[in-house]
């Protein structure tokens, strides 16, 4: 891959999508629900993107509209609400969830749900573009982060403070964020902490010392200062998930309760299974869960 193809990865234009973001509180649910001729789907924005590209193919296939709710999880629409909405399914009620943390095996018990394994995203370290440093061990971005090394001549990079950026959701879960380091307590204390993920590129343009992580699916405007780091001399892509040269990943899914109907399924399997999932899985360097060894 040459550094063009790379830097597509996040270079590529924001998509103009109007949506209406769900807080999914008790307002909201019955906005949400009150058109059932509608399947409704909410989570977090990893697993959304998927989902909305694929919108129109997935409707003809069900003959159903697709409300779909989780652009940019700003409002509280991530994780949890991706398994509140799944939970929410009855008849004339259709409703499914997405999300971007492995459930264990009690949760999923306890909630009454089926976990529908769409894809495995890599997640990116980035810095901002002015930062020599293209590439790092990923022992070293573990030392980064858990404040250990705080400057980046100490990576080979300029005389400059290290500032670190994340997003630490969902805390209680396995998986994401914690391929870098495995609990919030271990990153370093005096982080950044974002409230939403449109943040990451203004603390990158604000920070010349930042350094952030990123799934591949998130799109970044072509004038945002931003560039991928090599991790062990690997970029985050699909092949280098396959061949588990690259370590740092989150796997996407889909979530319902018990019994959805046939009419969700055929949409859920639809990504799954869809030729047109390829497209998009070569957008965003998924490696689909179905080549996961």
């Amino acid at each position: 891959m040459n550094n063009n193809t790379a830097q597509n990865l996040i270079k590529t234009c924001s998509r103009f999508l109007v949506v209406v973001l769900l807080g999914l509180g008790p307002a909201s649910n019955t906005l949400a629900l009150d058109n059932q001729d509608a399947i409704v789907g909410a989570g977090e924005d990893f697993s959304y993107v998927i989902f909305d590209m694929l919108k129109k193919e997935l409707e003809e296939k069900s003959n159903r509209r697709i409300t779909l709710f989780g652009k940019n999880s700003t409002l509280g629409v991530g994780c949890n609400a991706g398994i509140k909405m799944a939970k929410m399914n009855a008849p004339g009620r259709e409703t499914f969830g997405f999300v971007c943390c492995p459930l264990d095996q009690e949760e999923i018990d306890k909630e009454g749900l089926i976990v529908y394994p769409l894809a495995i995203e890599p997640i990116m370290i980035i810095v901002n573009e002015s930062n020599p440093v293209d590439n790092l061990t990923s022992q070293q971005v573990r030392d980064i982060f858990a404040g250990k090394i705080t400057n980046w001549r100490e990576v080979g990079g300029n005389n400059l403070p290290i500032v670190v950026v994340t997003r630490l959701h969902c805390k209680q879960r396995p998986g994401n964020w914690k391929t870098i380091l495995p609990d919030e307590k271990a990153f370093r204390q005096d982080r950044i902490s974002l409230k939403s993920a449109d943040e990451r590129a203004e603390q990158l343009r604000k920070f010349p010392g930042a350094v952030a992580h990123a799934g591949t699916t998130r799109e970044f405007n072509m004038d945002d200062p931003i560039k991928i780091v090599r991790i062990d001399g690997m970029l985050p892509t699909a092949q280098n998930l396959k061949d588990k040269k690259y370590p740092f990943f989150r796997p996407l899914s889909a979530v319902t309760n018990r019994q959805p109907s046939a009419d969700v399924l055929t949409i859920i399997k639809g990504v799954q299974e869809g030729e047109s999932f390829e497209k998009v899985t070569k957008r965003y360097q998924l490696l689909p869960a179905k080549l996961v060894q």
